[in-house]
Formats: C-alpha cells, sequence, structure tokens
C-alpha cells in the first residue's frame, strides 16, 4: 500500500523526506525559476537606471522606456513571491487527505506555471526590443549593459522554466488517483449493495432456529392437516 499515490504524492500523514523533496523535478525547475526572478529584478533594480553627465536624473537602461524596468522588477519580484509560495504548497502537498484539494492545487499549478511561462514570453520581447532600438548616445560608457543582458537571457529562459513546470503539473493532474484507494468514485464493495444480482450471505440465514420451525410445522399441521377442515361461522 505504500506505493500508492494521488497526483504525485503518497498517503497523506507521512514524514517529510528533504532528500525525496529536493530530488523531484518540478523543485528543481521551482527553486531555478525562483533565482533567475532574483537575477532578473536584481540587475534591473542595480543597474537598470543610470544618467548622463550632463543631466543627474536617471532613466531607464531600456530605451529611457520607464515601463521597461518597471515591468522587470515587478515581474521578478512577484515571480520570487510566487516560487516560494508553491515550494511551501509542495512541502505541504503529502498531507493534504483530500483528493478534491489535491487536485486544486495540481490545476493551480498547472494554470499558474502556463500564466508566467506567457509573463515572461512578453516580458523578453519587450525588453529585448528596447534594449535593441536603445540609443548608444544615452548611454556612451555603456555602463549597465551587461546587466541588462543578464535579465533578457534570464527572462528567456524563464518562459521554458516556467512551461516545463506547467507541464510537469499537466502530467500529475492526468496520473490522477492511480489506486483505488485514492479514488473519488472508490466504494467499498462490502458496502455496494446497488449493483449485487443477490443478497449479501450470512452463515446462519440456511439455517432455521427450532422454535421458528416447530412454529411453522405447528401452523401448517393445524391449518392444512389431513381430517380437519376449517368452518366458517
Amino acid at each position: 500500500m505504500e506505493g500508492m499515490q494521488a497526483y504525485g504524492a503518497g498517503k497523506a500523514g507521512g514524514a517529510f523526506d528533504p532528500v525525496t523533496f529536493f530530488q523531484q523535478p518540478h523543485t528543481v525547475l521551482r527553486i531555478v525559476s525562483w533565482l533567475f526572478s532574483i537575477v532578473i529584478f536584481g540587475c534591473i533594480a542595480n543597474e537598470g537606471y543610470i544618467n548622463r553627465r550632463d543631466n543627474v536624473e536617471e532613466f531607464c537602461i531600456f530605451n529611457r522606456n520607464q515601463n521597461a524596468c518597471n515591468y522587470g522588477v515587478c515581474m521578478g519580484s512577484l515571480a520570487f513571491l510566487c516560487c516560494l509560495g508553491f515550494l511551501a504548497l509542495d512541502v505541504y502537498f503529502p498531507q493534504i487527505s483530500s483528493v478534491k484539494d489535491r487536485k486544486k492545487a495540481v490545476l493551480a499549478d498547472v494554470g499558474v506555471s502556463a500564466f508566467w511561462s506567457f509573463m515572461w514570453f512578453v516580458g523578453f520581447c519587450f525588453l529585448a526590443n528596447q534594449w535593441q532600438v536603445a540609443n548608444p548616445d544615452d548611454n556612451p560608457l555603456k555602463e549597465g549593459g551587461d546587466a541588462a543582458r543578464a535579465a533578457i537571457t534570464f527572462a528567456f529562459f524563464s518562459i521554458f522554466t516556467w512551461a516545463v513546470q506547467s507541464f510537469l503539473a499537466f502530467q500529475r493532474y492526468k496520473l490522477g488517483a492511480d489506486s483505488a484507494l485514492f479514488s473519488q468514485d472508490y466504494v467499498d464493495p462490502s458496502q455496494d449493495v446497488s449493483g449485487a444480482p443477490y443478497s449479501s450471505f450470512s452463515p446462519g440465514d440456511d439455517q432455521e432456529s427450532p422454535e421458528a420451525a416447530g412454529q411453522a410445522r405447528g401452523e401448517a399441521g393445524f391449518e392444512g392437516g389431513d381430517g380437519y377442515q376449517r368452518q366458517d361461522y
């Protein structure tokens, strides 16, 4: 019974095994996505704003487009928090005893991971385009160039890490409950009498008590015995 699983986890109540937890593919991908989000918002927040010598006011390194820097910082911060949230859910997931709750958690993983894959695709296209059309004269010293390219690169990588997470979650959803122990429609055969072709059997059903047998014979002899006829008054 120990090998039975529901949506990728065994029976609720088992001890937490950190080695097994960190060896799971979706856990590894969450940690990688978490690190990528740190790189993205860290690079933009620290080196994504520059200024010219003749102007003390800072501007976004991505073609002076403040929206590009805001997008990178905001999405990186939210992805960072989202990864932490799902890592906590992964730790708690084996303790969820309800199959319906496990199903909701896996479906949420599918949707959220697909959403972040799309958002990083948009972010990569946006940042790459603004970096490409940026005016070199705005940054003659090439300050922050490596940070900008790193943010674009890891935004590109994040597309695939989140997409694979969504795929793995979908595989867990399709796997569902692989045993009757976790099946939502499972009915104990001893309790299922709706489809039984005959009534349940008990050892005492074919044995008649002496009192009942004697009473039945007495009634039969009284009503249907030879030489006696019932008279109606």
